[in-house]
């Protein structure tokens, strides 16, 4: 009987904190609505309801979501810590989480789409450039969750490897961008990536986003081989920088293979570049994303 009762005040405890961290999940869920609004300039209510920006919806899905992911990362609740201490923990965890996932969109629109006024191509329902903001919040998401579920504790020491890490995984994920461009404008006459996403072409910003996404996926694999120790913030982030190239590598050649015999005899650059045929680009989109996420598995 007494251990029958110790058992149920265990499970109490943790159903009471589980409760509570979904309670502080769902205002933050809340706050990011009305962040993304301000940092957008407008009112949401007014670009869903009554502009009905389909764009500006995707974006916001885009935010949302990955503040989702992240707080997966910040939800660990331990029987051994007190009901107080395990909420300050999540609570801070889900705002630092927060403020990085807005690092990472204000990195990405400023070092990787530098070409382009974001926020005003989602005001003019650009629905391509929606996509395309979504899949590099989820993205950056990713990225954050794992950095949470690596370091051990909140403090100076953590939040310092977390955003060393984090910059690291921006920079792969710009210079990604880059090469896209290069392969883009070589197959396209010298065409520009960027201006395309501008003209609309939502099978492009489809396949852009399975790269964005798949590339997170293989950078967090670093963290299967990096032990986090607070002392050795240098290494850890040559550590960082050199798995997540190799990981990042090792991703693109086994997607290259599986497009080739998953999609042969269908020439990519012509149906996703020329016809902009949405589906081929949806299919390049779960492949990437699909490989990326095997790999990572294998790997953890």
């Amino acid at each position: 009987m007494e251990k029958m009762f110790s058992f149920s005040h265990v499970d109490s405890q943790v159903l009471l904190i589980l409760a509570a961290e979904i309670i502080i999940a769902i205002f933050l869920l809340g706050l990011m609505r009305y962040l993304f609004g301000i940092s957008m300039k407008v009112s949401t209510q007014q670009e869903l309801a009554q502009n009905d920006n389909f764009a500006f919806g995707i974006s916001m899905a885009g935010s949302i979501g990955g503040l989702g992911i992240v707080l997966t990362g910040a939800i660990t609740p331990q029987n051994s810590a007190g009901v107080g201490d395990e909420l300050v923990t999540m609570f801070s965890y889900g705002l630092l989480g927060l403020l990085l996932l807005y690092l990472g969109r204000y990195v990405h629109d400023r070092w990787a789409l530098n070409l382009i006024d974001k926020r005003t191509q989602i005001e003019n329902k650009n629905i391509t450039m929606g996509i395309v903001d979504a899949a590099s919040v989820i993205a950056t998401a990713i990225i954050i969750r794992e950095m949470l579920l690596w370091v051990e504790g909140l403090n100076a020491f953590a939040i310092i490897a977390m955003i060393s890490a984090f910059m690291v995984a921006q920079t792969i994920l710009t210079i990604v961008t880059r090469i896209r461009e290069k392969h883009f404008a070589k197959h396209n006459q010298l065409d520009s990536l960027q201006e395309a996403f501008v003209d609309g072409q939502i099978a492009l910003s489809l396949r852009y986003s399975g790269q964005l996404i798949s590339t997170a996926l293989a950078v967090t694999a670093a963290s299967y081989f990096l032990d986090y120790h607070p002392d050795t913030i240098v290494q850890n982030l040559i550590g960082w920088l050199i798995f997540g190239f190799l990981m990042t590598l090792a991703m693109w050649i086994l997607t290259t293979f599986a497009k080739k015999i998953i999609l042969i005899g269908i020439n990519l650059e012509s149906e996703v570049d020329h016809q902009h045929n949405i589906g081929v680009a949806s299919i390049e989109m779960a492949i990437s994303i699909g490989v990326a996420l095997m790999l990572t598995t294998l790997l953890a």
